[in-house]
């Protein structure tokens, strides 16, 4: 049985059969999922919807590839999410609105601000989504043997499917599946490996275990190993304190601007169940990412003792009469599932020296033999685990599965803030404010449809910006710099106004989004970093600058309005709103 095509096939059913089940009826339910979502249920669904294609593919692969250096991923994403669960979560579910702009419109009273929260919205999920669609392509293209584009036009088909049908409330559903599927397609190959090399059945212990039948652990094994293939020992990191502080910083105040995280808090129905869900989210979350060091490891370790000084054999050779050949001469053939990744293009092999053999080697490798493992993908790290390993077959088709489902739960998240942003933020709260519920979720399906082909289209051509993790970083860095300054000074401070938040806004979107594009596309060196910041790390930096441009500015204007300033002061306790009788709908946008 192909066990791969089995498990895809079994959960996707199950996917768009809860889309079906679940299809949103009115805008309540394809917005918010109609504000009724337990708290456990929310919990699990936001866990799928945080942990995307760059927690389970990405991370574990960023680590293998860059050691401690990729551990600031690890650190700035669980940060981040403590950050929101604690700080905005609860006071944005309390004012009761659909999105994010929806928020920034009425707290700064103001459709100018809301459009250009809308912007910042779209700018930060489209860049997210990218890195999205580059896992959805890596893990087809894996699956099916085809070219990484062709495994993003059939995801982009699948997503079409419970996103666009369901809405929120099937998105809900559907991630809660999600969920289910990805933390335990992640955890079992990791049990199964660490086992293998430690003797360890917990991988969080078997990451700081001695090897199996050794004195050493097995860090220190793989700092012996790859320092002498010539690459940097696995416990340390070429980047500066400072732009590791500064990454971190973008993932953690990103994660608390990110428009389709916090949207998952609105469909709860109170800002207690709010925190609640962040506790169960947080939860589910720590299953994966306290197991994702451990994966990364045992990636790193296992793929230079199968693929180093081996043999190679053409994709268009017969493996097994090949195989035979080198091991009757003494040699040691590359393994087959290198030919199957291979195909993908997202790893190959330059016979630089013309010996036949594979040579791994680092920059600093001490017999100046160069890497002919080129291209190389660390998204590929996690998914090629199970067969690098020679783990039984169902544990290579479930880690498929798993890796579809982290990638699709979260671009269905994102294309609900998208259409959102669309149907509701710019056209029925800006430009046709008379549109009725049946016309706008038309607009809302349409405008999803729509995300869905332009999603896959960044995907295609998102290949120049990096691995699918530090895709999804510039998305953070988006969101730190142009959301979370109005977000957080728009619930905390009652004097912030709309000037402050739209000069706010402009600053860390404007200056973000110019500082990544010069440096991935238009010529800039490392040497030209701001203060030494990668545009990973930038976000951090430009989001204080916007901060204090948006106090600046709110200060040598008039103040908010006395109702909006008592208003925020009414959403920092709970139930406060209510028994004042205030309602959404006082709340309307002024120009």
């Amino acid at each position: 049985m192909d066990w791969t095509l089995f498990f895809v096939t079994t959960t996707f059913a199950l996917y768009i059969g809860i889309a079906i089940w679940a299809r949103a009826g009115s805008t309540d339910d394809f917005y918010v999922a109609g504000h009724d979502v337990h708290p456990t249920v929310n919990g699990m669904a936001t866990a799928a919807d945080w942990m995307s294609a760059a927690s389970f593919l990405s991370m574990a692969g960023l680590i293998a590839f860059l050691g401690y250096g990729g551990s600031v991923y690890l650190m700035g994403w669980t940060g981040g999410y403590v950050l929101l669960a604690v700080l905005l979560a609860p006071f944005l579910r309390e004012f009761g609105k659909f999105t994010v702009p929806d928020f920034v419109g009425d707290r700064y009273y103001s459709d100018l601000a809301r459009i250009i929260a809308v912007i910042c919205a779209l700018f930060v999920s489209f860049t997210y989504i990218a890195g999205q669609m580059k896992g959805v392509g890596v893990a087809f293209s894996g699956f099916l043997g085809v070219d990484f584009n062709v495994g993003i036009v059939i995801g982009m088909v699948i997503v079409f499917f419970y996103a666009v049908l369901g809405g929120m409330k099937g998105v809900t559903y559907t991630q809660v599946a999600q969920y289910c599927v990805l933390i335990f397609a992640y955890t079992v190959p990791a049990i199964f490996m660490s086992m293998i090399i430690t003797g360890n059945p917990i991988p969080q212990l078997g990451f700081i275990s001695n090897a199996a039948g050794e004195d050493i652990s097995m860090l220190q094994k793989l700092n012996t190993v790859v320092t002498d293939l010539g690459f940097q020992e696995y416990t340390q990191t070429d980047k500066s304190m400072f732009d590791v502080f500064a990454i971190t910083g973008a993932l953690m105040f990103g994660t608390a601007g990110l428009p389709h995280v916090i949207i998952r808090f609105f469909t709860v129905p109170s800002a207690k169940a709010a925190r609640l869900s962040a506790g169960w989210a947080l939860v589910f979350i720590a299953a994966l990412y306290t197991t994702a060091p451990a994966v990364a490891s045992f990636a790193r370790l296992n793929f230079i003792d199968t693929v180093n000084e081996s043999t190679y054999i053409a994709a268009d050779e017969d493996y097994q009469a090949r195989a035979a050949e080198i091991e009757a001469a003494g040699g040691t053939p590359i393994p087959e599932w290198y030919g199957d990744w291979e195909v993908t293009g997202l790893i190959g092999f330059e016979d630089k020296n013309g010996d036949g053999i594979v040579q791994f080697r680092g920059p600093n490798a001490p017999d100046q033999l160069e890497n002919e493992v080129v291209p190389f993908s660390a998204d590929i790290h996690v998914l090629a685990n199970p067969q690098i390993a020679q783990l039984p077959a169902w544990v290579i088709g479930l880690v498929v599965a798993g890796g579809l489902a982290a990638a699709l739960s979260t671009a269905a998240g994102l294309l609900m803030v998208i259409s959102s942003a669309v149907s509701h933020d710019i056209c029925r709260r800006t430009l046709f404010k008379s549109m009725d519920d049946k016309t706008e979720l038309r607009v809302a399906r349409g405008a999803a449809a729509a995300a869905v082909v332009a999603a896959g289209l960044l995907g295609i051509f998102s290949s120049q910006l990096g691995f699918v993790a530090q895709v999804v970083a510039f998305a953070f860095g988006l969101a730190s710099a142009s959301l979370f300054p109005v977000i957080f000074l728009g619930i905390f401070w009652k004097r912030m106004n709309k000037e402050g938040a739209v000069v706010a806004m402009l600053f860390g979107l404007v200056s973000t989004f110019a500082y990544i594009v010069y440096f991935k596309f238009g010529g800039g060196t490392a040497d030209q970093y701001l203060f030494g910041v990668s545009p990973e790390g930038i976000g951090f930096v430009f989001m204080w600058g916007a901060g204090a441009l948006g106090i600046a500015t709110s200060l040598a204007t008039a103040p908010p309005p006395q109702d909006i300033q008592d208003l925020v002061e009414d959403i920092r306790v709970p139930g406060t709103r209510q028994a004042h009788g205030i309602a959404d709908a006082d709340m309307a946008p002024s120009a």
